[in-house]
């Protein structure tokens, strides 16, 4: 899928990349379900949880994190690493090493 840059996100590469339906439903329904579990830790707070309650919650959001970043790395290996490395484009290696480098901080 081919990149193009984009200025909308002040926080991102300004890459682009458009995702088939499947796949940006799939994401975002992950990211819908970690939005509710967030949503009720903060409740829990609010009620007076005890700690290790939350904190069994908030290890069950980081998973769901950590499920959402494989899912998410899979795809992007698949379409955009595999798509520059055909047309040459190599150094989306030297760019993936980067990604996997800071993700395993």
């Amino acid at each position: 899928m081919p990149e193009e840059n984009i200025e909308e996100c002040p926080y991102c590469s300004g890459k682009h990349k458009d995702r088939d339906d499947t796949e940006k439903k799939d994401l975002m329904n992950r990211l819908k379900r970690i939005e509710g579990q967030v949503r009720g830790v903060e409740g829990m707070l609010e009620s007076g949880a005890y700690c290790t309650d939350i904190l069994m919650q908030v290890s069950a959001i980081t998973s769901a994190l950590n499920s959402f970043n494989k899912v998410l790395l899979g795809n992007h290996l698949k379409t955009c690493v595999a798509e520059n490395i055909r047309s040459g484009n190599d150094e989306v290696i030297d760019e993936l090493v980067g990604t996997l480098q800071k993700l395993m901080k």
